[in-house]
């Protein structure tokens, strides 16, 4: 199953970024490394929100992830949810639908 952690971005996340940005990295990389997420980022023009695409058998890696996250734990992110997404098509579609 894939869900996505969606975070709605502070107005001065630019400017913040910076000093969190290492370990926000750092956290992400070790969870594409235990396979749980497959894909993170921000949306750009404007930066006002990320998109993190995580699997696995329910949305516990995502919350975990977004709880650990030092951009929420240092207000670079003001809200934030994780939402199951019904992939139907595609390689990797957790529900192939033909």
């Amino acid at each position: 199953m894939h869900y996505l952690l969606m975070y709605e971005l502070a107005d001065d996340y630019l400017e913040l970024r910076p000093e969190h940005r290492g370990a926000h990295l750092a956290l992400a990389w070790a969870a594409a490394e235990r396979g749980e997420l497959l894909l993170a980022g921000a949306i750009a023009d404007p930066v006002d929100s990320a998109l993190l695409l995580f699997q696995g058998d329910s949305p516990a890696a995502a919350e975990a992830f977004a709880r650990a996250d030092p951009y929420v734990c240092s207000g670079l992110v003001k809200n934030w949810r994780v939402r199951p997404w019904q992939t139907v098509v595609g390689e990797h579609a957790s529900n192939p639908v033909r």
